[in-house]
């Protein structure tokens, strides 16, 4: 997502002193589902805790059109999906991270060809505080001071007190308890890499098994701070806008913001396949992942708290299917 600045989409400029209600709503460009073949039978999915949930209610809509199909989901972290398409076992690989070279080397020569990779939809990788926190925004050479041992976004000193990042009163001398993921999660990598700049994180970091643990830990702990994908976001948390350099513009982790790339940590979400790029995809496949791609798919994403992708990306990614 990095790098990207957006797809013909006109967006407004808001920063984080600016209230914003957002309304996201699906592409009315991206057509509804209609089966090009009734299916049946068994599709494995195995990756990421991120989108354990989403695959989930993805799997209930394709199953209401397609009853014969059964669809298992099971989300341990993105790093198991590689290994689960490698054996065989899945024929979904959800990740919210690219892949390595390496797992994509693996199989590339298992089978003679790189994996497909379809966009599924857009991620916007929160900086959640406690409710109660006053803290607004942070820049991420800051959160970078918080969370990594490095600082390779080369903030000049740590940081590890709220008092530190101007917090007065009961806040001033409270020390920052911070939480976030094992390292089999996509999340954590990708966290690593854009949010840390590719830094170590602190040994100091209560890392949880899963995206809802790290939200209810910080909703518990007044003086947490963590991370996680923003389709977690309860009423006891805050996701904190996020600036490039300190003293830049921050930017909430709106839909608007992640589409024409401003928010800093936005990302996509990620279905790997296996398919031989000389032989037609198989059809149980190729048609849960057409009701990922249409309306109804779409408006999951939105149900499920994450973003919908914009028409001319689905475009895109429904080319790679044929």
């Amino acid at each position: 997502m990095r790098g990207k600045r957006g797809y013909g989409v006109v967006v407004a400029a808001v920063t984080a002193t600016v209230a914003v209600a957002q309304v996201v709503e699906v592409d009315r460009a991206i057509a509804p589902y209609q089966p090009a073949a009734m299916v049946s039978g068994n599709l494995n999915s195995v990756g990421s805790d991120t989108m354990n949930n989403l695959m989930t209610l993805w799997a209930e809509g394709f199953a209401k059109v397609h009853p014969a199909v059964r669809v298992q989901v099971e989300g341990k972290g993105s790093s198991t999906a590689p290994p689960a398409l490698l054996a065989g076992t899945a024929q979904l690989g959800p990740m919210s991270r690219e892949m390595k070279d390496s797992e994509r080397d693996a199989l590339e020569a298992k089978y003679g060809f790189p994996p497909t990779v379809i966009r599924a939809a857009l991620d916007t990788l929160a900086v959640y505080v406690n409710k109660d926190n006053p803290l607004t925004s942070l820049a991420l050479p800051e959160v970078d001071a918080i969370f990594s041992k490095a600082r390779k976004r080369r903030f000049p000193h740590d940081l590890t007190t709220w008092g530190q990042l101007g917090l007065k009163g009961q806040w001033a001398g409270k020390p920052i308890s911070l939480y976030g993921r094992n390292s089999a999660s996509g999340t954590y990598g990708f966290f690593k890499d854009h949010g840390l700049g590719g830094g170590d994180f602190k040994d100091a970091v209560k890392e949880q098994p899963g995206s809802a643990s790290v939200v209810q830990g910080v909703t518990e702990d007044l003086y947490g701070i963590g991370y996680s994908g923003i389709g977690y976001r309860t009423s006891g948390v805050k996701a904190l806008a996020l600036a490039e350099t300190v003293g830049g513009p921050s930017w909430t982790p709106t839909y608007e913001n992640a589409v024409s790339g401003k928010y800093p940590l936005a990302r996509y979400l990620y279905i790997y396949v296996v398919r031989d790029p000389r032989r037609p995809m198989d059809p149980l496949t190729k048609e849960f992942l057409r009701y990922v791609l249409s309306q109804e798919g779409q408006r999951v994403v939105i149900k499920d708290g994450y973003l919908p992708l914009p028409a001319a990306l689905v475009a895109e990614e429904l080319a790679k299917l044929d």
